[in-house]
């Protein structure tokens, strides 16, 4: 591999150091939304406050940066939690609902921002469920999906709300597209 030129050097830090920040925001979201309590009594339910990020991203830089950030924030999560179980279901969530949005962002754009939470909110949940029957090797568990569904379709408009409003009042300098 040729050597990088010091503009090249220069730049990858300032990616690299960009796309921390932004893994520590996620982290930080994700830390205080863990001591609020959940919105209905049921397992797995949460507003996903994180994926405020995931979206921020998504409209301001390329997929593959979105994708690494939320991957770090998964592990990390997971990690400083303490519990390695829930990486599993996570990971198969949090790529399924990536995946998702990605798409809807290539094909409709930066519009319909809270229209693409829902669906990558209802996509987490249904990796959710895949990797619960997966584990558990129980498809009585699919009986849990509407519940999951009502509440995807709920934290998805109120995540995809705030991503919007994020982008309408934070000046376009803020974005630091990498």
């Amino acid at each position: 591999m040729p050597p990088q030129d010091n503009h090249t050097q220069k730049t990858n830090v300032k990616k690299m150091t960009l796309l921390a920040l932004y893994t520590t925001i996620a982290l930080t979201i994700f830390t205080v939304e863990s001591l609020i309590p959940p919105p209905i009594p049921l397992p797995g339910v949460k507003l996903g406050l994180s994926n405020i990020v995931t979206l921020w991203l998504l409209m301001h830089t390329k997929a593959r940066d979105a994708l690494l950030v939320l991957l770090a924030r998964i592990v990390l999560s997971s990690f400083f939690a303490g519990q390695m179980i829930s990486l599993m279901y996570s990971l198969a969530g949090g790529i399924l609902c990536f995946l998702m949005m990605a798409l809807l962002f290539r094909l409709l754009g930066n519009q319909y921002v809270v229209f693409i939470s829902i669906f990558g909110a209802l996509f987490h949940n249904l990796g959710q469920i895949t990797a619960a029957i997966a584990i558990t090797q129980l498809p009585s568990m699919l009986a849990y999906l509407p519940a999951l569904a009502i509440s995807g379709i709920v934290t998805g408009t109120f995540t995809g709300l705030c991503a919007f409003y994020l982008k309408r009042h934070l000046p376009p300098r803020t974005a630091w597209p990498l």
